[in-house]
């Protein structure tokens, strides 16, 4: 009789610390899940308005309004070189209303555009020159780490109509090795510095292994935009160019505030931004 007592007293004992587990790990049918879990259905993610309204959030803290998301990439970049030549392009051909932005150079190195970026999440071209960042190459890695691709601007920044083939190749192709080391990925494209080129440029971007020569439609200054159509507006598929601008040049104006401006003008005519090596 004594043995079926502590038999009885040992299975209620089992069955207490059986209920307490399943209710400490929210796993038991009867269990409800806290308000701030997320639920089964979504994966773990944050609801559509949620996602709207961290983006308005963000963009809001910069003085701007999200951009409608971009259309989808094609499935067949429409930049198609001739056999044995890189080609040199200014625009995308795509009927869509979006452009693409370029910084250069990487003179300036402001913490406050690293986290610009991150709120913001806008895609981006750097075509960088190695004399101007060599000071700081971490700088950039937060910017790579974000999706927008590093590309090559030359070692030091030359006009290179002046230099014969072999120097341009070495300021090309010295430059391609210099960036994939420290940033573990060759770039693909190559912008001339001023957006001067001639058949030796071509001819040492090949070389290289650079798949595009890539200049602009418009530029951005500090507050406008310079175009070089008559029409002085974008086009779709427009490349436009920035930089990274120093306080000295932005004459008060900070990287922050100039690229405010350059998002503003693109959103004021309808378009949003795309990234340029999905399509290129």
């Amino acid at each position: 009789m004594g043995w079926l007592v502590r038999k009885k007293a040992v299975g209620a004992a089992v069955f207490g610390l059986l209920m307490v587990a399943g209710c400490s790990s929210g796993g038991g049918s009867g269990s409800t899940p806290s308000a701030s879990a997320p639920s089964a259905n979504d994966g773990g993610t944050a609801s559509p308005s949620a996602d709207a309204a961290g983006a308005e959030a963000a963009y809001r803290k910069w003085g701007l309004k999200p951009f409608a998301a971009p259309p989808a990439p094609p499935a067949e970049k429409p930049v198609k070189a001739k056999p044995g030549e890189v080609p040199v392009v200014s625009d995308i051909p795509t009927k869509d209303k979006i452009v693409f932005v370029t910084f250069d150079d990487g003179a300036e190195k402001d913490p406050k555009f690293v986290e610009m970026m991150k709120d913001l999440k806008i895609p981006f071209t750097m075509f960088l020159t190695d004399d101007i960042i060599r000071n700081d190459y971490g700088y950039f890695k937060p910017l790579q780490e974000l999706g927008n691709s590093i590309e090559n601007h030359t070692l030091s920044h030359p006009n290179l109509r002046t230099l014969g083939e072999a120097a341009q190749k070495n300021e090309i192709c010295t430059q391609e090795k210099k960036l994939g080391k420290e940033y573990g990925k060759a770039p693909r494209l190559f912008r001339p510095p001023y957006g001067n080129w001639n058949e030796n440029t071509r001819s040492a971007a090949k070389s290289c292994d650079l798949q595009a020569i890539v200049l602009w439609r418009e530029s951005m200054q500090i507050t406008n935009m310079q175009y070089q159509r008559g029409d002085k507006k974008l086009h779709p598929g427009d490349i436009i160019l920035a930089h990274f601008r120093g306080p000295k040049e932005l004459k008060g104006t900070s990287m922050t505030e100039m690229t405010a401006n350059m998002l503003r003008h693109i959103q004021e005519q309808g378009f949003t931004v795309a990234r340029l090596e999905d399509y290129v």
